[in-house]
């Protein structure tokens, strides 16, 4: 260095520098001090030292001072301590960090700077969908973090920039005296120097000043009908009572600008008018939506509920802990259960299940939930981590990733000597315990393990979706097993024989998993090399090049842009009607290689993925081709609360009516279920190419394949376009609600006192166990009507329609569980109601028997109801939770199906806590009755569906008659059944 001059408390000629201390230095863009030293030492997050990072001098131009050791530490000479030098360390991968050096009089000083990995924004937060009239102004906000931080915004209207010069706007865009034109789609873009990341959209709607905020006009919604409930005027079982669909309106606004309106307004019922329907010798009392209005939203909770399981063997991860993000937030149980709540506005649910017993793979998952509210339940497969293998550090490791039987590994890694290292930067010398767990995507059933969603943000802020080639998950230790061990300049060989798409050899990266977004990040590039390894003839490789510190899960992927969506409906029933569709599914699809000729035996998968259904069914995303229908195929399966719902069959031939796709586009997507070739084979998935739709066909422009960019068209597709279908038998049970309510969207309750569920976002589900004796199974209703508030007392809440299941070890024996309207306060949450419930077994019946703790417990609870007719049961439903030694079963949650079923497990079981999916009829009984034998004629309806299969299905009015089933298949018999035994008043 250049003899620096000595310019002490002024400036020097010809250089415009003061220095308060030393003299400036020869490039006159410093000042330096020759006594003092500077020591430093660069860690990354996990401690490890940050060798090789540079130190630069913030100067006119950034200045490079010296570069850290193999132990991350570092030593300058003649830098000021004065408190305005600032330093930065810059490394590969990481975010630059910067310090000032602080004003002292010391002539040695340290500093401890500490690297954070670098990456591109991630989006937490997104704009609200808002509502507004012509003049008033609003306020879009969207919230990004990322190491660096976001440091700008960029906002679009309907997919055009809003020039940042015009409209001022930083992470929040305001908006005053709107007009029409206004109205659409806005979204932000955050940037720093890691790249970018887009918000997804807001919808922002724009009405007239006196423009009503919802339409007045009730949509078409109908209801089932009791089996005893014919309507002659319709032909047909079912009743329209409308509904109002909850969607952002607007409301009453408060003062000020905010990112979240102080109240949310959705358009519901605001008028509902009491109707009489006639049925087989009564009366059916129902409310009908007759006028819509803007109101406050319906207040509700998200819940993600599931099992977390082995993938080989089904063992649960029991105690382990999960996180969402760097937070604890729940452990699984015993049996491997858990269940999460959802914070509000939560828009990407990223958890991590470790296990503490290190049996398992730490696994990310993405899971979609119900946005509208309630439960969806995820089955999570863990993979099971390789014994670990012994390796000496001093010399050259190879280790296969992938064996299968008569296969090369599709990759290996190759671990040169004297690679390890200890995480204070210190080599590590001696045996190293290994234990690399791949995951094979030649092996189909490994495919719901996939860690995350498998996507990337692109450079756009995009985000894209990757195809797998493998992942597989690395822990290094020293031979007791107790520390963990870094490993450098590790080599990633990859088979190139195992790449059967040409473009993808090209394209091919290595990834690794941030598991705070559950967004995968490059690590590397691969280059091509021939070679010969293990004695084999040459062969060419892509090779990559991989440090393992802090991350440990890897990933071989290409991004893949041919893209497309499917259009799936889950449905009650065979009959398939839209308004017996199911929310809260979650649809699943395994994107497959297919071998070539062989399209029904994939060579690989390359990606799974999740979608939850709404109202309006799901758009599943999946891989597919334009050009070649048979480049990727899709398995699609349906789940709900972990019970897997069956598809429509493609054997013996196809049936374009019932699966819901026409010809010829059925044939080109090549549809098969599972058990197409062997019956014994599952019912429980389809396949199909990914045969992207040609737009110049009409045929094949209505679903249920749609191109990415008409994601829009696929999700607000009308039930006449073309989709595939699932279905759920749920089993001879009948449910009717005075007030209508659909238990998979929980925005249609409405606050009314005979609403069945009194409060959204708190469900109590009630059930009595009645054991009959006699030699047929016999169908049971409870009836029920207020019985002590002066608003309900003698108007009914709702029925309920079961049939008793025949033990399978006691002949002339069945029991059934049986809902019933629980007791407690109602929607004002001002006084309780005691539930009045009719037991009606039907047919000629006697009742023997009534727990006598249950007896017991209702005569100290008065009012006491009268018994006066042995063929029934009368009670007052008790307040308390009272447990199977009364033959009740009382379960509360936050999601009215998964309550139900819940109740159900305990009630099969005959126990308080326990679950069984086989009926217990001799344990936790409440009722017992005595039944004789019915003629043929006096079959119950659920009977007759099962013996009488062969007539048609009533279509109910204004369903398109092109979805009616076929003669011969599975069908419900609408015809009236006079029951022997039944009185008009009570049944």
């Amino acid at each position: 260095m250049e003899e620096g001059r000595l310019c002490i408390g002024h400036v020097c000629s010809g250089c415009n520098i003061t220095c308060p201390m030393g003299r400036v230095n020869a490039d006159c863009d410093a000042c330096m001090c020759e006594d003092v030293t500077l020591h430093g030492k660069v860690s990354l997050e996990d401690g490890s030292p940050a060798d090789n990072a540079r130190v630069y001098l913030q100067a006119n131009n950034l200045k490079l001072l010296t570069t850290a050791d193999n132990k991350g530490t570092f030593r300058i000479p003649g830098v000021c301590p004065d408190g305005s030098n600032t330093l930065k360390i810059k490394k590969a991968k990481y975010t630059t960090a910067a310090i000032t050096v602080p004003e002292t009089n010391r002539k040695n000083l340290a500093l401890q700077v500490q690297l954070k990995r670098s990456g591109k924004p991630y989006v937490f937060k997104s704009p609200d969908d808002k509502a507004r009239r012509v003049g008033q102004s609003v306020s879009l906000c969207c919230n990004a973090v990322g190491t660096p931080a976001p440091d700008r915004y960029l906002w679009y209207h309907n997919g055009s920039l809003l020039d940042p010069s015009i409209y001022r706007y930083k992470n929040n865009l305001i908006l005053k005296n709107l007009n029409r034109g206004q109205a659409g789609e806005y979204f932000c873009k955050a940037i720093s120097d890691g790249g970018s990341a887009k918000s997804q959209p807001a919808t922002l709607s724009v009405i007239g000043k006196q423009e009503a905020a919802c339409s007045s006009q009730p949509q078409s919604h109908l209801i089932r009908l009791p089996h005893d409930c014919f309507q002659k005027a319709t032909d047909s079982f079912y009743y329209d009572v409308g509904k109002c669909p909850a969607r952002t309106c607007v409301g009453k606004l408060d003062k000020g600008l905010r990112c979240k309106d102080n109240i949310s307004y959705c358009c519901g019922v605001s008028k509902m008018e009491v109707r009489e329907i006639l049925c087989d010798g009564y009366t059916l009392p129902t409310k009908v939506a007759v006028e819509c209005g803007c109101k406050k939203c319906t207040e509700t909770k998200i819940t993600v509920r599931g099992r977390a399981t082995a993938v080989d063997n089904g063992e649960p991860l029991r105690f382990g802990h999960i996180y969402m993000g760097n937070k604890r937030v729940s452990m699984t149980g015993y049996k491997g259960t858990f269940s999460i709540h959802v914070p509000p506005d939560t828009e990407r649910l990223v958890l991590t299940f470790v296990d503490r017993l290190q049996k398992f793979v730490n696994t990310t998952k993405v899971l979609p939930f119900k946005e509208n509210g309630g439960a969806v339940f995820h089955d999570i497969k863990l993979l099971r981590k390789k014994a670990p293998v012994t390796l000496e550090s001093t010399e050259t490791s190879v280790i296969p990733l992938g064996e299968k039987e008569d296969e090369d590994p599709i990759a290996e890694l190759e671990i040169p000597p004297d690679s390890f290292y200890r995480k204070n930067g210190e080599p590590y010398r001696g045996k190293v315990k290994a234990s690399v767990t791949f995951l094979d995507p030649r092996e189909l059933s490994t495919a719901p393990v996939t860690q995350s969603d498998l996507n990337f943000v692109d450079d756009e802020g995009d985000v894209f979706p990757l195809r797998t080639y493998g992942m597989f998950s690395l822990d290094f230790t020293d031979e007791q097993g107790t520390e963990t061990l870094n490993a450098e300049d590790v080599k990633v060989h990859l088979d190139t024989a195992q790449v059967r798409m040409p473009e993808h050899i090209q394209e091919m990266k290595l990834w690794s998993l941030n598991p705070e977004t559950g967004l995968w990040e490059e690590e590397g590039d691969f280059n091509l090399e021939k070679s010969r390894r293990r004695r084999r003839e040459e062969r060419t490789f892509l090779v990559g090049n991989m440090e393992i510190k802090e991350r440990r899960l890897f990933n071989l992927d290409v991004p893949e842009s041919r893209r497309c969506y499917v259009k799936v409906r889950a449905y009650r029933s065979e009959r398939f009607l839209p308004s017996e569709q199911i929310q809260g599914v979650v649809i699943s699809v395994i994107n497959t290689e297919p071998e070539p000729g062989f399209s029904s035996n994939p060579r690989a998968w390359g990606r799974f993925d999740s979608v939850v259904t709404g109202p309006n069914g799901a758009c599943v995303p999946a891989f597919c081709d334009e050009q070649n229908p048979e480049a990727y195929a899709a398995y699609i399966l349906a789940s709900l609360g972990g019970e897997e719902l069956e598809a429509v069959p493609s054997a013996p031939k196809l049936n374009p009516n019932a699966i819901g796709v026409p010809q010829p586009y059925l044939n080109k997507l090549n549809y098969r279920r599972t058990d197409h070739e062997d019956p014994n084979t599952k019912k429980t998935a389809f396949r199909i190419n990914m045969a992207k739709p040609s737009p110049n066909s009409a045929d094949e422009n209505n679903g249920p394949i749609y191109a990415y960019e008409n994601l829009k068209e696929c999700e607000e597709a009308p039930y006449s376009a073309a989709h595939f279908r699932f279905y759920r038998i749920e089993g001879d049970r009948y449910d009717y609600n005075t007030v209508p309510f659909s238990e998979d969207d929980l925005m249609s309750w409405t606050d009314d006192y005979l609403a069945w569920w009194p409060k959204p976002m708190e469900f109590r589900a009630c059930y009595i166990k009645v054991k009959i004796n006699g030699p047929q199974e016999v169908n049971i209703r409870s009836r029920n009507m207020g019985g002590t508030h002066p608003r309900t007392i003698g108007r009914l809440y709702g029925i309920r329609d079961v049939r008793s299941i025949r033990d399978p070890e006691q002949q002339d024996v069945s029991a059934a569980c049986l809902e019933f309207k629980c007791s407690g306060m109602l929607f004002d949450q001002d006084r309780v109601d005691r539930t009045l419930v009719k037991v009606i077994p039907q047919g000629s019946c006697r009742r023997e028997s009534v727990n006598s703790m249950l007896h017991e417990y209702l005569v100290n609870h008065l009012p006491m109801a009268t018994n006066n007719d042995s063929s029934e049961y009368t009670m007052l439903a008790p307040l308390d939770p009272l447990g199977h030694n009364y033959g009740i079963y009382t379960v509360t949650d936050q999601d009215p199906r998964i309550a139900k079923e819940i109740a159900l497990g305990r009630c099969f079981d005959g126990t308080s806590d326990g679950t069984s999916r086989i009926m217990k009829s001799d344990i936790g009984v409440a009722l017992t009755f005595t039944c004789s034998e019915r003629s043929a004629a006096e079959q119950s309806l659920f009977e007759s569906q099962r013996n009488l299969g062969q007539q048609s299905v009533q279509v109910p009015p204004r369903e398109s008659p092109a979805y009616q089933r076929p003669v011969g298949s599975r069908q419900i018999t609408q015809s009236r059944i006079q029951m022997r035994g039944q009185r008009p008043s009570s049944y």
